[in-house]
């Protein structure tokens, strides 16, 4: 595939600044023409290069548009995404929610651009899924997302990826360097197949443009099948250390998480999913993908070694080096987000569930609230008894193709005027079993601290309340019907 830039295929990379995205973007530089996109302009700036076939992209996955514009002259699109570390200054929402909605507004974009391939590093799973932990059964619905559209998708599902700058890794290296004696839970029993991401790459390149590979999904492991409790020592005799543990038959997964927060040395989002995944055992199911990347994989050793400075210490995230920057660039926006998930009733749409929101929400209010649509679907909510108008939305025609309803933010008492776009919008997802109700970008005119303890708590309560209220709109349906089958074959 070498040659000029304008013979060479385009690729477009979602989290190109991350751990398993630098490697990706590294392996490709000499064959493809390479878009990084990323949530974040300080990143876009910092990573701009005049280096021919190489561009960098500020795009809030969140944004569909955005998303569209990213991907606009890509063949092929690597999606390496995973939402553990805030995009607003506040943030609404499960990070499987807010993972979901990025996801679909991809695959959506991804189709409307003709994009031939998506590329999807997912989480390998056990073989009995029916009690996943939530991190895995997100991953799992993104990976759902992906798939949804005409545009193939071919997945790698990876366990722990061990490289320089791996977040988990460092995470494990910490606890043997800081901790000479352990007392472990009964689930560090659970076994796995760590991955170099050397092997992970290498996989990722095999799969790109392969058409055979196109509508797969394959499960990727290193050589090694080992415990968690056996990573600890491996990783010890790595770095030339004794350590001694002893394993109680005590699961306490809350206890875990507490003890490795406080001696891990990683934020406390990521070490909830980190350690979820950890306890289930997850092993790779053979497969020809695997079969090839054991031809020539590393063994884990070698992996932890080559992720370790001469002092055992870890290399830093790449992301590292940029983050203060980032997170001084996200408070001095001072827009919140907020995304939620909903039931979708049988029998509605998405446009079906912002009229319901539209009739609900004044009943719910009354008699405070009153709620004003005119042509045009332009949204006015008044505060009772006087005129004043406390937001005002118009809705976004050529912005809402079919599954989604989106809403612009156009004045009222309790928006700021600035150049922010405050957005709202009703999505459905998952085969239209679910609705996603999303804020985005809204920079509200009450002084952030009040704003933050007032306006934000109760535009989450009068969701939760929403969500109450399709709740039951699908049960009368249930009572109503009940042998009828809710999209996705579930019975409603």
């Amino acid at each position: 595939m070498a040659g000029s830039a304008s013979d060479r295929p385009t690729v477009a990379i979602a989290g190109a600044t991350g751990f398993v995205g630098t490697a990706v973007w590294e392996a490709l530089t000499d064959t493809h023409n390479l878009i990084g996109l990323t949530r974040s302009p300080v990143r876009a700036r910092a990573n701009a290069t005049s280096a021919p076939g190489e561009t960098w992209q500020h795009c809030d996955l969140f944004d569909l548009h955005a998303v569209r514009d990213g991907l606009e002259k890509a063949d092929y699109a690597i999606y390496l995404v995973h939402s553990m570390l805030p995009s607003a200054r506040l943030t609404q929402g499960q990070v499987g929610d807010l993972d979901l909605l990025q996801a679909d507004n991809f695959a959506r974009a991804a189709e409307a651009q003709g994009v031939k391939q998506i590329l999807y590093l997912g989480a390998l799973v056990p073989e009995d899924k029916s009690e996943l932990p939530f991190p895995l059964r997100q991953r799992l619905e993104v990976e759902h997302a992906l798939g949804s559209t005409s545009v193939p998708l071919t997945t790698l599902r990876a366990g722990l990826i061990v490289g320089r700058g791996g977040t988990w890794l460092r995470l494990l290296l910490n606890l043997v360097r800081r901790l000479p004696a352990m007392v472990l839970p009964s689930w560090s029993r659970a076994t796995t197949q760590p991955i170099a991401r050397r092997d992970v790459v290498r996989g990722l390149q095999r799969c790109l443009g392969n058409v055979s590979t196109y509508g797969k999904t394959y499960d990727i492991g290193g050589p090694d099948v080992m415990s968690y409790r056996e990573m600890l020592m491996r990783t010890a005799r790595v770095l030339d250390l004794k350590r001694y543990a002893v394993t109680v038959p005590i699961e306490s997964p809350r206890l875990s998480k507490l003890w490795v927060y406080l001696f891990g040395g990683v934020p406390w989002a990521l070490v909830n999913p980190i350690i979820d995944r950890l306890r289930y055992q997850a092993r790779v199911q053979s497969n020809e993908m695997q079969e090839w990347l054991r031809q020539d994989a590393t063994v884990f050793d070698q992996a932890v070694a080559d992720s370790v400075d001469e002092h055992g210490r870890p290399y830093p995230n790449p992301r590292d080096d940029l983050r203060a920057r980032d997170d001084a660039a996200i408070r001095s926006q001072s827009v919140a987000r907020s995304v939620q998930r909903m039931p979708c009733p049988p029998g509605f749409d998405a446009r079906d569930v912002a009229n319901e929101y539209l009739r609900w929400l004044p009943s719910f209010g009354w008699p405070a609230l009153r709620v004003q649509v005119q042509e045009e679907r332009i949204a006015r909510f008044n505060l009772r008894p006087g005129p004043w108008t406390l937001l005002k939305l118009r809705f976004a025609a050529d912005r809402s193709p079919e599954g989604r309803q989106l809403f612009h933010v156009t004045g009222g008492l309790l928006a700021s005027d600035g150049d922010h776009s405050g957005r709202l919008e009703f999505r459905q997802a998952l085969g239209g079993d679910i609705v996603l109700a999303a804020v985005h970008d809204f920079a509200p005119r009450l002084p952030w601290y009040i704003y933050n303890s007032t306006q934000a708590l109760a535009h989450l309560f009068v969701m939760r309340q929403f969500r109450e209220h399709l709740r039951q709109l699908a049960e009368q349906h249930t009572m109503a019907s009940p042998t009828t089958t809710a999209p996705g074959g579930a019975s409603s």
